[in-house]
């Protein structure tokens, strides 16, 4: 495990912390109440700053793990394939979080679930024929737009946990749903791209 891959691995780490942190309200209720007034001290308000935290900090790590594999030249098969699985394994994640909020529509999760699996056997495929394919720009945007969406997901459940701006959730939430949309056009028009180079090489 080069420095640029145990990077990489904090995605996956900080993933199931995401999820636990963010369901703690849903499996403790009761501890979770509502009080009187807003803010961190509100019921589950003090999780916001904490999911905020974990999630921009996990997305970063994206960033900062192919700046340290170019600049260490720590290129190399194995992270071409760990990094785009550990931005599936990080998404997925939240997206079934914000599944569960009733935010993301389940259909949408539905096929993303389908493209990362369709991924996952093209790359397979393409490793039999010797080729690591790493993540292509189609890809790339396709992140950056899923970051984009669960982004504003999460401005809205922050808005409805602290208790403050309540009025802005459902724009927020609507919001977030266009861009889960945009985000599983972009996915699709990927795969093909993905699945075109498996039929090049």
């Amino acid at each position: 495990m080069l420095l640029s891959n145990k990077i990489t691995f904090l995605r996956i780490l900080l993933s199931p912390v995401f999820f636990i942190l963010y369901m703690l309200p849903e499996f403790f209720p009761d501890l979770f109440e509502k009080q009187a007034g807003a803010g961190i001290l509100s019921g589950a308000g003090w999780t916001v700053p904490l999911l905020w935290l974990i999630y921009v900090g996990a997305q970063m790590t994206d960033m900062f793990d192919g700046m340290v594999a170019r600049k260490r030249n720590e290129t190399s098969d194995f992270g071409k394939l760990f990094d785009p699985f550990a931005d599936t394994f990080l998404q997925i994640t939240c997206f079934l979080c914000f599944v569960l909020e009733g935010i993301f529509p389940p259909v949408l999760f539905l096929l993303v679930l389908y493209r990362e699996f369709s991924i996952l056997l093209v790359r397979n495929m393409m490793m039999k024929k010797g080729v690591a394919m790493g993540a292509r720009i189609g890809g790339k945007v396709k992140t950056v737009t899923y970051i984009l969406a669960g982004g504003a997901a999460l401005f809205a459940v922050s808005f409805q946990r602290l208790g403050f701006l309540e009025i802005l959730y459902p724009w927020f939430r609507y919001g977030s749903v266009v861009l889960f949309i945009i985000s599983v056009i972009f996915s699709i028009i990927s795969f093909f791209d993905y699945l075109s180079v498996y039929r090049k090489t």
